[in-house]
């Protein structure tokens, strides 16, 4: 358990999701998702990769642009995913 422990705080998002392990397991619980119609899981893989997409293009560390236009590209990505899953969770739905 102690092991564990030390893998998640130790571990850092960017490098997770690189990772080609977890890819293949995403991939897996995608099809799996889509076979069993699973909306929720669908919608949650979405709005993780999408939100870590955003943050991944948006990083400061790459010096491109300035900060101000980071963050608006920041807030307007993060802005369309969250109308993305409202419009599935509750307009379509309904």
């Amino acid at each position: 358990m102690q092991g564990f422990v030390e893998f998640l705080t130790s571990a850092k998002i960017m490098e997770l999701a690189t990772d080609p392990r977890v890819l293949f397991l995403i991939a897996v619980v995608i099809v799996i998702a889509v076979l069993m119609r699973w909306k929720l899981v669908l919608l949650l893989l979405f709005a993780v990769g999408g939100i870590l997409a955003v943050v991944r293009y948006t990083h400061p560390a790459t010096g491109e642009g300035g900060v101000d236009q980071q963050m608006l590209i920041f807030v307007g990505g993060i802005l369309a995913v969250a109308v993305i899953l409202i419009y599935f969770l509750f307009i379509k739905g309904a």
